[in-house]
């Protein structure tokens, strides 16, 4: 059975000739054509999801988990704009992500017609291609030749296109054989700057003081190999985060933990000479604030798609992949004679043994319960994290080096948190563990509304009570309108849970909590949520003299 309409045809042909083989699909009327294409062709699988908003993170997940694009399908009208967020997200997190919506012909819009919009071009500002096709016979070249731009620049360029399906009625008749369509053109991709290494070499060598800042990073085996070369010489010292999924004892791995204590003096012998970045978004806010201060003489940014200038100060902007540029200059690096490296891994050391002892004697917390939970997760897991305080928790500890970790720091928003955890965890191997916080979790409760998620996905939610992170920075509780930054609450996911199907356990202490977490990974019929109560009113306390102690 494939859909009559021809148009419709089309866009499935062009998704199937672009290897795209997952699509979600929340239910509608106007996207009947390509929802009945999608989901009777043999090579592509479909799935259901109602919600837009949720439907959309799912998909982002689980093209963030196979590095490779999934399209979303919608109804026409509002509909459309519940994507916007994931889409922005996907949009700076370089997630390939193919926005399909169908939609009234022209001649309907604006007339008064029912779920109508403009949606032609309407997410401009944050995607990288848009697409109005027409239904009619005569633009069928001019059809193939949008689709192809279009989930090409998905492919090369990692991140949302947008293609707009015009359908006129009558939209649900079918026909048996769907006809075939030609995309053997080819959009040529933009020539690259080549690499000038004669000019990066005697910058490099001659420099004692050399920084390497790794963001947000899909794990990546042949980058941890490099990085391990660069850690070997004592003039880098290199700085990643819990989302970098980069390990090694002599990288610095908790950068707050590092910094929030230096002198002027301390932040002054810090300052590197050359900063290399590579990777995505930095969550550390202190380290942007002390390198848009103490600007390096030289600020390299290594991606292939966007020049990111983070700290206002870039002076080359290098499109190539990270590890292509870290293998050519360590084949003409000389090491040269700094005590750099080894200051910093001096302090380091430092930090870790204040660490560890305001931990052993630390109160029941947030901090506190975060450091059990970590240590917890079993090897080889895959950790979704959901933004604001719970991304900066895992800031401060030593993750599992098995472990693969991930969080949406694109636009840094809490609003699809869950989703994106769900289709990652449907989309991985391995077992997917999603930390998260009260606010974050309840904003998203429709992505428990999905009938694909695996019985191993765990959930562990850490509830305050409302937004504890309001507690923390400075200004909200010198305001008296602390109700309306915290948002105060006494929800719990209990009732959530038994509607979804979930199994549920609650703690209220570090001795409950312990011991749930014992089972809480076991196999099991249902996934499993741990909801995890801390006391609202001593955990800005708890965490602010965790920094004083350090």
């Amino acid at each position: 059975m494939y859909p009559k309409k021809e148009l419709a045809q089309l866009v499935v042909s062009a998704c199937n000739q672009f290897n795209i083989d997952t699509v979600v699909i929340s239910p509608g009327s106007r996207n009947a054509p390509l929802t009945v294409g999608f989901s009777n062709h043999p090579e592509i699988e479909t799935l259901s999801v109602v919600d837009e908003r949720c439907a959309a993170f799912f998909a982002m997940g689980i093209a963030q988990q196979k590095q490779q694009p999934v399209a979303i399908v919608c109804s026409s009208g509002s509909a459309l704009l519940n994507y916007y967020p994931a889409i922005a997200e996907a949009f700076y997190s370089n997630i390939p992500l193919v926005v399909i919506s169908a939609d009234r012909p022209k001649h309907l819009i604006d007339i008064g017609d029912g779920q109508t919009i403009r949606q032609e071009n309407v997410f401009e500002n944050h995607i990288l291609f848009s697409a109005n096709l027409i239904e009619e016979e005569s633009q069928l070249k001019n059809n193939i030749s949008l689709l192809i731009e279009g989930l090409q620049t998905s492919i090369t360029q990692k991140g949302p296109v947008h293609i707009n399906v015009p359908f006129d009625e009558p939209l649900y008749e079918t026909v048996e054989k769907p006809k075939p369509f030609d995309f053997s053109s080819v959009i040529a991709s933009k020539a690259k700057k080549p690499i000038d290494l004669d000019k990066l070499l005697p910058v490099w060598n001659s420099s004692v003081k050399k920084m390497i800042l790794v963001g947000s990073h899909f794990p990546d085996t042949e980058l941890q190999k490099i990085l391990n070369v660069y850690a070997e010489d004592t003039s880098v010292l290199v700085l990643t985060e819990t989302t970098s999924n980069i390990y090694n004892p002599k990288f610095i791995n908790s950068i707050d933990k590092l910094i929030s204590k230096l002198t002027e003096e301390e932040y002054k012998e810090l300052q590197p000479e050359v900063l290399l970045t590579l990777g995505g978004m930095v969550i550390s806010k202190r380290i942007k604030q002390f390198l848009r201060k103490l600007q390096p003489k030289h600020h390299w940014h290594v991606d292939e798609l966007k020049a990111m200038d983070t700290y206002h100060c870039l002076s080359e902007f290098l499109q190539v992949k990270p590890v292509t540029l870290l293998i050519s200059l360590s084949k003409e690096k000389k090491n040269v004679e700094s005590n750099y490296q080894q200051t910093w891994l001096q302090e380091k050391e430092q930090r870790a043994v204040k660490h560890e002892e305001y931990l052993k004697d630390c109160e029941y917390s947030d901090l506190k319960s975060f450091e059990v939970i970590l240590e917890s997760i079993p090897d080889n897991s895959q950790v979704q994290i959901s933004n604001s305080s719970i991304i900066r928790y895992s800031q401060l500890f030593d993750v599992n080096p098995t472990l693969k970790v991930f969080c949406n720091r694109g636009t840094s928003g809490i609003d699809g948190s869950t989703s994106t955890a769900v289709g990652a965890a449907y989309a991985s191997k391995n077992q997917t563990i999603f930390i998260t916080g009260d606010l974050s979790f309840f904003y998203d409760s429709n992505a428990l509304w999905n009938t694909n998620i695996p019985k191993n996905f765990r959930i562990i939610i850490l509830n305050n009570a409302g937004g504890g992170i309001f507690r923390y920075i400075p200004g909200p509780l010198t305001t008296n309108a602390t109700e309306y930054f915290e948002t105060p609450h006494d929800l719990t996911a209990e009732h959530l849970s038994k509607m979804y199907g979930f199994e549920y356990v609650q703690t209220k202490d570090l001795k409950s909590l312990q011991s749930s977490l014992i089972s809480f990974y076991e196999e099991s019929n249902q996934p499993k949520i741990m909801e995890v109560f801390t006391p609202k009113e001593i955990n800005d306390v708890v965490l602010k003299n965790y920094f004083k102690n350090l």
